[in-house]
């Protein structure tokens, strides 16, 4: 999907990245939602994986760039979109907080950055990596200069987790063993 910034079409009153994302790359798989779905919320426990849970205590520019880069390398943002993405997370951080979140960001670009502030970019090198954050679906059009923000992506929290899942490789023999008992009746596990 390659997204037109002069052709958006605007919500201005649901944010439509409430609902869990899914992104596929050639390599990966990003699944992007609140931790209830991945965590069962009951009990604690962490659903079908063997999981290692590692916690480091940042301060706050350190948090902002380690989650900056977390979120970047999941969805493998190119530079000029990583950069964009570190200066919307800033606007978005000053955005104040209304009925307790903040769910959208303004972006309006003036004199030399967003709200006059320089940002370091051109103000095309902006509207590039402003283009692939949308067509990534962190952030939806709202109105001209105003962005609805993803929930799982952009949030005021303390802290942050990121999910890393290794899979064996299927060799072909299985995979026609597989394909095999399927053809023969043999559901197949969803994933």
């Amino acid at each position: 999907m390659s997204v037109n910034l002069r052709k958006l079409a605007y919500s201005p009153t649901i944010n439509p990245l409430v609902e869990p994302q899914e992104i596929r790359s050639k390599r990966r798989y990003v699944r992007s939602g609140r931790s209830d779905e991945l965590i069962n919320s009951s009990t604690g426990e962490i659903m079908g994986v063997s999981a290692i849970h590692h916690i480091e205590e940042k301060d706050d520019a350190e948090f902002v760039k380690v989650f900056a880069a977390g979120v970047a390398a999941s969805y493998d943002l190119t530079k000029t979109a990583q950069r964009v993405f570190q200066v919307v997370l800033d606007q978005y951080q000053r955005t104040p907080m209304n009925r307790g979140f903040a769910d959208y960001v303004n972006l309006f670009w003036f004199g030399e950055g967003v709200e006059g502030r320089d940002v370091g970019m051109s103000e095309k090198t902006f509207q590039r990596g402003l283009k692939e954050l949308l067509e990534k679906r962190f952030i939806y059009p709202k109105g001209p200069t105003a962005f609805w923000t993803n929930p799982a992506l952009f949030f005021k929290g303390d802290r942050v987790m990121f999910i890393k899942e290794y899979r064996r490789r299927v060799s072909s023999d299985d995979q026609k063993k597989r394909e095999e008992l399927e053809n023969a009746g043999q559901q197949r596990l969803t994933e």
